[in-house]
C-alpha cells in the first residue's frame, strides 16, 4: 500500500471514529467503564447529606468545626484491544469483510479511551501473538495503532484465543478493560477466559458474515477453509450439507455465548453490515 493511500485511509477512519466518540460515546463510555477506585481529594466543611464515616475528626478538632473528607474517582484505565488477524477475518460478502468491521470498532473504542484520559493498547493474534503495542495515552498513539490495524500482514492463518489471553495476563499487572474482537471460530479457550476475566473487565465482540450462517443455493461449488487451506467440492443444494453448515456456525455462536457467560464477561455479536454504532451505544447504556 502506498503511503498516500495509507494516510488517506487512516484519516478517513480517524474522522469517522472521532466524530462518533465526540457526539455519541463519550458519556456512555465514561459511565460504563468506571475508574479503579476512589482517591482522596480534599477536606471541606461538613454538609447535610455527607457520609458520617468520612468525617475527619482530627481536622474537625483543630478547626472547632466539622469537616469531611472528599474523594474522587480514579479515572485512569488501560484499555486493551485483542484483535484476531487470522485468515477467517478476511471473509465478507455484505458491505465489508470482518476485518474492516473489526478495524472500525477498534478505532472507535481506542478514541473513546483516550478522550476519557485512559490508555489504549493493542494485541494482534492468530495462533500466536503477532504484535503487541503497550497501552499509552494520546492521539498520536491511537493513530499509530490505526495504521497498524490497516497495514498488518498476518504471519499465520490459524486462531488460538488461549495464547492471546495468556499473553495479556503476562504483560498486564493491573486490572484493564479488554475487548476481544474475533469471529471466535476456535475451541478450548473457555478456561483461560475464566482466569483472565477474574483479573480484567472483558468484553467479547464476535463478528460474522451472513454467508457464515447459510450457504447460497449455487449448486456444486469449490470451498476453501481460510485457516487450514483445505479445498473441497460441495453441493450447496444438498439438504444435509446445508444443515451441517448451519449447525457448525450455530455451535460457534452458542459456544461463545456460553463461554463468556460462564466467565462472567460480556459478549456483543455483530454481522458485517450491521449498525455497530447502535450496538455499542446499547451495550454502554446497559452497563451504565
Amino acid at each position: 500500500m502506498e503511503v498516500s493511500e495509507l494516510l488517506k485511509k487512516v484519516r478517513a477512519l480517524e474522522i469517522k471514529s472521532r466524530r462518533l466518540t465526540n457526539h455519541l460515546f463519550t458519556g456512555e463510555y465514561h459511565t460504563a467503564f468506571r475508574g479503579q477506585g476512589m482517591s482522596f481529594k480534599e477536606v471541606r466543611e461538613y454538609q447535610a447529606g455527607d457520609d458520617v464515616r468520612f468525617i475527619d475528626w482530627n481536622v474537625s478538632a483543630r478547626m472547632s468545626n466539622t469537616y469531611s473528607k472528599v474523594f474522587e474517582e480514579e479515572r485512569e484505565l488501560s484499555v486493551y484491544l485483542l484483535i484476531d488477524v487470522s485468515a477467517s477475518s478476511l471473509f465478507g460478502t455484505f458491505k465489508q469483510n470482518k476485518k474492516d468491521l473489526i478495524t472500525e470498532i477498534a478505532a472507535v473504542l481506542a478514541f473513546s479511551a483516550i478522550s476519557n484520559n485512559d490508555k489504549a493498547g493493542l494485541i494482534f493474534f492468530s495462533d500466536k501473538v503477532e504484535k503487541y503495542i503497550p497501552a499509552k495515552k494520546g492521539k498520536e498513539h491511537v493513530l499509530y495503532m490505526m495504521r497498524e490495524m490497516i497495514t498488518h500482514q498476518p504471519h499465520s492463518a490459524h486462531t488460538d484465543i488461549t495464547k492471546a489471553l495468556g499473553y495479556l495476563n503476562n504483560v498486564t499487572r493491573h486490572k484493564s478493560i479488554v475487548f476481544i474482537l474475533s469471529d471466535f471460530a476456535d475451541a478450548g479457550y473457555e478456561q483461560t477466559l475464566k482466569v483472565a476475566a477474574k483479573r480484567h473487565d472483558i468484553t467479547g465482540i464476535q463478528v460474522y458474515d451472513r454467508r457464515d450462517i447459510e450457504l447460497p443455493k449455487s449448486g456444486l461449488i469449490q470451498i476453501q477453509d481460510a485457516e487450514t487451506g483445505e479445498t473441497i467440492l460441495l453441493n450447496t443444494r444438498n439438504g444435509f450439507n446445508r444443515n451441517e453448515y448451519k449447525r457448525q456456525f450455530k455451535k460457534i455462536r452458542e459456544d461463545a455465548q456460553l463461554n463468556f457467560r460462564l466467565a462472567g464477561a460480556d459478549l456483543i455479536q455483530l454481522a458485517t453490515g450491521d449498525d455497530y454504532v447502535k450496538a455499542l451505544q446499547e451495550f454502554f447504556m446497559k452497563r451504565a
